[in-house]
């Protein structure tokens, strides 16, 4: 079996994980809450909606507290002169490998989250999918953009 990939992504990356799950969660709960008094309001059973937000406050804990770092540790990638190998997932963890020969073109986003951290994310682009390589640092993620573009050129002419 192959070995892992040796690169990481920025450490700020569960920071904005955390802020990203927070919001998400923090929707939910405003959600949950107006169930609740809704369901005071029409007279229904305030049972369901109470069972609902305690749910989603456990999920929001597990999701803003534990999934962020262990996300991290499990995201790693790889640039090679013929592919890109990509690594990420917490109970599933998938390993892909992206031709260079594939590569249709190489863009970095930057949401105001990652701006924030100083991060951006990596988009990998081919004819069937779309691969994210997220939160490098800013640097390292326009090195990075070139560096693939520059292989991916160098495959197409080779051919």
């Amino acid at each position: 079996m192959r070995q892992p990939p040796k690169h990481t992504i920025a450490q700020d990356a569960i920071k904005v994980w955390r802020i990203t799950e927070a919001i998400f969660f923090g929707i939910l709960i405003i959600i949950g809450i107006a169930a609740f008094i809704i369901s005071m309001l029409f007279d229904f059973t305030i049972w369901y909606s109470i069972i609902g937000l305690v749910v989603i406050i456990v999920l929001a804990y597990i999701a803003i507290q534990y999934l962020p770092a262990l996300r991290w540790r499990r995201w790693r990638y790889e640039v090679f002169d013929q592919e890109i190998y990509i690594q990420h997932g917490i109970i599933i963890v998938s390993r892909t490998l992206v031709p260079m020969i594939r590569v249709q073109h190489v863009d970095t986003k930057q949401g105001p989250i990652l701006k924030r951290y100083g991060l951006a994310s990596v988009t990998i682009s081919t004819a069937a999918t779309t691969h994210e390589i997220p939160a490098l640092l800013e640097e390292d993620a326009s090195v990075l953009r070139d560096r693939i573009s520059e292989l991916a050129r160098v495959d197409e002419e080779d051919v």
